[in-house]
């Protein structure tokens, strides 16, 4: 190849890449850097605590329930609930009742009765015993 077709190949390529990497900069970087944040938002258990009355019909006062029927929630894992419930919600775990009130459910009222049940006492290490 001729000398002038190598440098034009040369400029074409280093443009390229100039363009690609002001890309990523403006718009993947920035993305990049908001995702920890997005992954971290927690939900508020005072907010939880207002927003449970209706669990406690099933689930006992802040999660321990007095029927074995019905689960406790007091010291569930937080992103277990926030699983189960968005799976209720959106149809991928089934149960007439769950789905009914989950349905209601925005992703913030989610969070925030995870971070309230997960706040509770209840879950217990039974291997030690």
């Amino acid at each position: 190849m001729s000398r002038r077709i190598l440098q034009a190949l040369e400029r074409t390529r280093d443009h390229a890449m100039k363009t690609t990497l002001k890309t990523f900069l403006t718009i993947v970087a920035p993305l990049l850097l908001a995702l920890p944040t997005i992954a971290i938002a927690k939900g508020d258990a005072t907010a939880g605590q207002k927003k449970s009355a209706t669990c406690t019909a099933c689930h006992g006062e802040n999660g321990l329930s007095v029927d074995p029927n019905y689960p406790n929630l007091a010291g569930q894992y937080q992103d277990y609930m926030i699983k189960a419930l968005g799976d209720y919600r959106s149809g991928k775990r089934t149960n007439v009742i769950m789905a009914n009130f989950a349905g209601q459910l925005n992703n913030q009222d989610i969070q925030d009765l995870a971070a309230w049940f997960s706040s509770q006492k209840g879950l217990q290490d039974l291997s030690a015993q």
